[in-house]
């Protein structure tokens, strides 16, 4: 990645800064999706410069008020041409001229970590007591109190945003629902090449040796 072209939100007394990253990375999200290589494949990828984990004190949105959009070549920011995707939210977004990234940069992933709720993890649970029920012959009551040593927890730590998939809105006739997007930061040693998917982000996150990195600075 050698430029990008920084965002800065500007949320006010009316507008909150998570609801006006909804409005901003949707219409990043559909950019991307508008200018993509593959499929679902971008070369813009996107960094989130104030990124921090947890929620709550001083860092009352974890994902601060800052996005980056990068690319390898000049020209790919050129023709995405962001701010007529962001011309709604011209009032609520400062766009800044492409630049080169600096020399001395740390190097990171972004990536989905898809995260189970506690009404997921509930559903989760009876399912599998149900059928551990059935082959073993205990009770329900039995399987439930056994797998309940092991329940996972809900992971609500990570910062995440509220967004519709363009791609499952094409194929349900134009409706979608809402998902949230909870976002992973990993620190790398070195610089890795590879691809990223339609919201910026890696489209790996099994295997650290081969996520796709971005400078942060």
């Amino acid at each position: 990645m050698n430029f990008y072209i920084e965002l800065q939100l500007l949320p006010d007394a009316e507008v909150s800064l998570d609801f006006l990253w909804q409005k901003v990375y949707q219409q990043v999200h559909i950019a991307l999706v508008d200018n993509k290589v593959g499929e679902n494949e971008s070369a813009i990828a996107i960094s989130f410069p104030s990124y921090h984990a947890g929620i709550g004190g001083e860092h009352a949105f974890p994902l601060g008020n800052q996005l980056r959009l990068l690319a390898n070549e000049e020209r790919q920011l050129t023709n995405l041409n962001i701010n007529q995707w962001l011309n709604r939210l011209k009032d609520y977004v400062h766009i800044k001229s492409i630049k080169p990234v600096p020399e001395k940069v740390r190097h990171v992933a972004f990536f989905r970590e898809k995260v189970k709720g506690e009404a997921r993890i509930e559903k989760d649970m009876q399912s599998k007591a149900k059928r551990w029920a059935e082959k073993s012959g205990q009770t329900l009551e039995t399987c439930l109190a056994e797998l309940e040593k092991t329940k996972p927890k809900a992971d609500n730590s990570l910062p995440f945003i509220w967004l519709e998939s363009q791609e499952t809105k094409q194929r349900n006739a134009q409706e979608s629902r809402k998902f949230p997007l909870f976002i992973k930061m990993v620190s790398l040693t070195k610089e890795q090449a590879g691809v990223f998917n339609c919201y910026g982000l890696n489209t790996n996150s099994s295997n650290k040796d081969k996520l796709t990195s971005v400078p942060q600075f």
